[in-house]
């Protein structure tokens, strides 16, 4: 299975079924789902793997309105003409509407949404006089969010709103498969443990495994182990730094540019 960037995706199971299949039967039931994990674990592959036709908005705290609903633009000429956002697009269009990280967005914003998704199916876009959209069948919200990430805030209007809550772990095995050196999965599943007990806050997530694989195919292993440590947030590098010289056997450091490098006349 492809995703729309050509990339491989592997299904996985979820209630029984193949992921991607049980997103494609919520979105014919018209449920709304919020996929919820660390950030890499692969909310974004499922979405796209199940709906190669969905337009995405990549939230933050500063997404406005506008970023969802379209807002006036200049043309050559100089005059102002009204480009629709991709809420309003994916309505006219009924194709399926990611936002990943909705829970960055502020609350008053996202809030715009909500009559696309309940029994009106429609918004009215007061920026361009009030305009009335309405949804064509097919569309469909799905939503992403990052427990833990600064600012990720799950209001209780949001959770209402997606009645089907998936959480989404990173398939350790699938990095394996994937030929990520399995001493660094171990490193990633030791890491993922801890953090589930609440003793670190951060785990390496499939996407930082894939990473390591790269950069070990690009230089060595204990330059991918070294960036391992490095890339791990500040609080919980002590404790990353000792997995990776228990699982290795070595003790690695952050990648850092060392000595200049002098030439001989």
């Amino acid at each position: 299975m492809k995703r729309p960037n050509g990339m491989d995706y592997h299904p996985r199971l979820l209630s029984g079924m193949p992921d991607v299949t049980a997103l494609q039967r919520l979105r014919d039931a018209g449920v709304a789902a919020l996929l919820y994990g660390p950030p890499g674990t692969g909310k974004t592959s499922v979405v796209e793997a199940a709906f190669n036709d969905c337009l995405t908005v990549q939230g933050d705290g500063d997404t406005v309105v506008a970023d969802l609903v379209g807002d006036y633009t200049k043309t050559p000429d100089g005059d102002f003409v009204f480009v629709h956002g991709p809420l309003v697009r994916a309505m006219r269009a009924g194709v399926p509407l990611f936002i990943d990280d909705a829970t960055l967005i502020p609350p008053t914003v996202l809030a715009v949404v909500y009559p696309a998704m309940d029994g009106r199916r429609e918004i009215i876009v007061k920026a361009n006089g009030g305009e009335v959209v309405k949804a064509e069948p097919g569309f469909y919200v799905v939503a992403g969010h990052n427990p833990g990430v600064h600012g990720a805030i799950l209001t209780d209007a949001l959770s209402s709103r997606f009645s089907v809550h998936i959480q989404v772990s990173s398939d350790y095995a699938l990095a394996e498969q994937l030929g990520v050196d399995k001493k660094a999965v171990r490193v990633a599943r030791n890491l993922a443990t801890r953090q589930e007990k609440g003793e670190i806050g951060w785990a390496p997530q499939l996407r930082e495994l894939l990473a390591f694989k790269k950069l070990a195919d690009a230089w060595d292993l204990d330059a991918a182990a070294g960036n391992l440590v490095g890339i791990a947030p500040e609080e919980d590098r002590v404790t990353v730094a000792a997995v990776v010289r228990d699982v290795f056997g070595k003790t690695v450091t952050p990648l850092a540019l060392g000595a200049r490098i002098t030439t001989k006349p």
